[in-house]
């Protein structure tokens, strides 16, 4: 009976089928994504008592994931609740290391304190992690490490020459097989940085976790840090402004002091010194991926409501022949959860099908091996066949005997309510796609085609060894001998790369104010190299001495936050927190141009020549060169064969183009335009199919209807118009609906960019028509055709 009944609503079937699975094949892998994202450093036992350290600042309104060396030092010393605490920085840092086995050069290198293996606890395979970070001259290195180095990995005590220091390994350990974003192949304790950075309290150049002791609140631990760190240092800085200390953190922050647990960091922390995550994208897609599923439901329950006038007989008879109501529900349920599950077993399919390309699309490895993924979809499936079948079951097992027996079912106008409004929902849903979707690809595109105040095109940056004993010695020997390669037009260097996530800051005073501004070494032409425009001023001029030593340039971000005119920043000397031993003074002003992604405000940064402080000479390790147009393979190529040759011999040659990096800060937009667009179509299909076969069925009940009214003259395109003009309506009402609230939604997210287009009205304005012309396409189809009905077959009864 079960499988006749099926047969004989095949299209209602095969489209309930085909939606839910695609609606349950989407919730998975986007279920599968998110719970990737939420597993990373589960495997640290730990996990529990570390906190990543962040602050943030209420005059600059960011968040801050960076600490300076005394600040943490200090909170050991003074917050009991603290147990230990971690520095780290300089993450993949690359070295050629040679053993009395082989040489290699090594990358993914960490500088970390001492504390490292306190708070990771890799699995060590040799020597000991209780002092492996001891000393100047201790590395230890991971088990692949070893093994090319050493080809074994019981090597611990053996030497390591790191260009000409030598190094003795301590420890050779394993890194965790779970999702972790901390998986150093060698880690160094730069003892001698660490030492010289203990009283830089304004030198923000620390990633910094914090363990505290068992059943420590962190709150507590945040008020104390703030009270016993922050304001005793403020009221210093505060003195020599001559504010108060209240008056200093409300203008300079930070403010408030927040710690995330370190398994949340990858999708929780305000501010990463990691790869964050997009907690708000996952989200969001998590949602959009229910909504198909809830669509497909919708299409469901439209279905087996209008299906009740071929059903209705049936029930009319089982009822006369003591059929209960109960038993009609649980009938209607039945065949619903058949459906469901015939769908939730070839959505896994599906998935498995997809899955390769999805990895490949989130560059993950994911596999369909969480027990979470199954269960959470099955709930979804039970979910969907109580929403689906108790409703349509309600309905159609309502019927009485009598009644349906007479034909007279079809009249109720409970079950024409129910359908349109369930229409409703689902049109509103695939006009909030629509319209979303179309704004997506706005900001998208305005985000692409944005002057970003600078052009690196034809500009390669090549990474060069930092462990060289004077590498501003170097970098000039290097500039000097590249510009004679033919095709290179330019060479120079500047630590503010466009697309680098690093990031140097400092506070920067003048008399009682201060500001919180970022900095970067450079050569004298770096700006002109970049085609940075100049406001006012000068350039860093090689012929003038004082230019290498306390001269700077700043951006227009950097006097507005002074609040000063351009004039009055000419005319002004300041302290820098990255050189507290002298005074320094703006000698030029340029146009502000965006270093990191468009979704941020340009932030204030200050130039300087990379001669003006020592700490930024040894920092020195890249070098740009700017090829020339007509042969950019060639004379890369030309470059290669230089650095391999001569520059870096044994050294690979590092080198990316500096707009393709900058390019890399669209991708997750572009991947979120992507997935939208995906997730469009599909709701759409769904949406359009389940108006299809709906439309089909009430047509269907209202042949004897077109076929007297085509007797008495009406012609085919009244016809078609009468019976999709309910449609039509229905059309409407759903986007007029869904206008306001895409509205708010889409201005939400477009509020997480700095620079966004204006709510756009043309978006709205073709949901509209497209909804409308889909929605009369889809439905004239099957009224045309119900305009060709056989006349005697509908009239011979009349």
């Amino acid at each position: 009976m079960l499988s006749s009944i099926i047969k004989k609503n095949a299209l209602s079937t095969i489209i309930n089928i085909f939606g839910l699975t695609i609606g349950l094949t989407g919730f998975m892998l986007i279920l599968m994504h998110w719970n990737d994202e939420e597993s990373y450093e589960k495997w640290n036992p730990k996990k529990d008592d570390i906190y990543a350290f962040q602050t943030y600042s209420k005059a600059e309104n960011s968040y801050r994931s960076s600490i300076s060396y005394p600040m943490a030092f200090n909170a050991l010393k003074k917050i009991p609740e603290v147990q230990d605490y971690v520095l780290f920085f300089g993450t993949g840092i690359g070295n050629k290391m040679t053993t009395k086995y082989h040489t290699a050069f090594q990358q993914d290198g960490l500088l970390a304190s001492e504390s490292f293996f306190h708070f990771f606890p890799f699995k060590i395979i040799s020597g000991g992690a209780k002092d492996a970070l001891k000393t100047e001259t201790s590395i230890a290195i991971s088990k692949q490490t070893a093994i090319r180095l050493f080809g074994k990995t019981n090597v611990a005590g053996e030497s390591v020459k790191i260009e000409n220091k030598d190094y003795i390994v301590t420890a050779v350990y394993e890194l965790p097989e779970g999702n972790t974003q901390i998986k150093p192949e060698f880690i160094i304790n730069p003892v001698e940085q660490f030492r010289s950075d203990r009283d830089h309290w304004n030198d923000y150049r620390y990633a910094c976790f914090f363990m505290l002791k068992k059943g420590v609140d962190p709150s507590v631990f945040s008020e104390k840090f703030k009270r016993d760190i922050i304001e005793v240092r403020a009221a210093v800085d505060a003195k020599d402004s001559g504010i108060s200390t209240q008056q200093f953190l409300e203008k300079y922050g930070p403010n408030t002091v927040l710690l995330t647990p370190l398994d949340k960091i990858k999708l929780h922390a305000k501010s990463s010194p990691l790869a964050a995550g997009d907690f708000k994208t996952v989200l969001i897609l998590f949602i959009l991926s229910v909504l198909i599923v809830v669509l497909s439901a919708i299409n469901f329950i439209n279905l087996k409501t209008a299906e009740a006038s071929q059903r209705g007989k049936e029930v009319g008879v089982r009822k006369a022949i003591g059929g209960t109501r109960s038993s009609l529900m649980r009938q209607f349920l039945l065949e619903t959860f058949i459906i469901c599950m015939v769908s939730y077993f070839i959505s896994l399919v599906l998935t498995e099908l997809l899955l390769p390309s999805f990895n490949k699309f989130f560059d993950k490895e994911i596999k369909l091996n969480d027990w979470h993924v199954f269960l959470y979809s099955l709930i979804m499936v039970l979910l969907v066949t109580l929403l689906s079948g108790l409703i349509p079951a309600f309905y159609l097992s309502s019927f009485k005997a009598i009644e349906t027996l007479k034909g007279n079912f079809s009249r109720s106008k409970h079950g024409i309510w129910l359908r349109n409004g369930i229409l409703t929902l689902q049109l509103m849903i695939s006009s909030f796609f629509i319209i979303g979707g179309l704004i997506v690809n706005s900001q998208v595109k305005y985000m692409m085609n944005k002057d970003l105040g600078f052009n690196g095109k034809q500009i390669m940056l090549i990474t060069f060894n930092e462990n060289d004993p004077k590498p501003w010695l170097k970098y000039e020997r290097l500039k000097s001998e590249i510009s004679k390669i033919d095709g290179v037009e330019a060479v120079s260097f500047g630590d503010a790369v466009a697309g680098s996530s690093r990031k140097k800051s400092a506070n920067i005073d003048y008399m009682q104010e201060t500001i919180n501004t970022n900095y970067s070494s450079m050569d004298y032409n770096y700006l002109q190299f970049m085609e940075v425009k100049l406001l006012k001023g000068r350039w860093l001029n090689p012929n003038l001495a004082s230019d290498t030593i306390n001269s700077l340039i700043v951006n227009e971000a950097f006097v507005k936050k002074f609040g000063w005119t351009d004039e009055e920043a000419l005319a002004r000397n300041l302290n820098p927190g990255f050189d507290d031993n002298k005074k320094y003074r703006i000698v030029g002003i340029v146009k502000d141009f965006n270093l990191k992604s468009l979704k941020f405000k340009v932030e204030p940064i200050a130039f300087f020549h990379y001669k003006e402080t020592a700490a930024n000479r040894y920092a020195l390790q890249s070098i740009q060169v700017k090829v020339k147009p007509d042969d950019i393979e060639g004379t890369v190529n030309k470059v290669k064969k230089y650095w391999e040759n001569s520059a870096e011999p044994g050294y690979p040659f590092q080198y990316y183009f500096v707009n393709q990096k900058f390019a890399k800060t669209f991708v997750q937009y572009q991947k979120q335009q992507t997935l939208f667009t995906i997730l469009n179509a599909m709701v759409l299909m769904v949406a359009l199919l389940g108006l299809f076969a709906l439309s089909s069925l009430m047509i269907e009940q209202k042949l004897k209807e077109v076929a007297i009214r085509k007797t008495l003259g009406a012609s085919d395109r009244i016809l078609v118009f009468g019976l999709t003009r309910q449609f039509l309506w229905i059309a409407i009402i759903a986007v007029l609906i869904s206008v306001p609230i895409c509205y708010y939604l889409m201005n939400e997210w477009l509020k997480d960019f700095a620079y966004r287009i204006d709510m756009p009205l043309w978006p709205f304005i073709v949901s509209f028509c497209v909804l409308l012309a889909l929605t009369f396409a889809v439905v004239s189809i099957k009224a045309y055709k119900a305009t060709k009905v056989n006349l005697v077959k509908y009239l011979k009864y009349e």
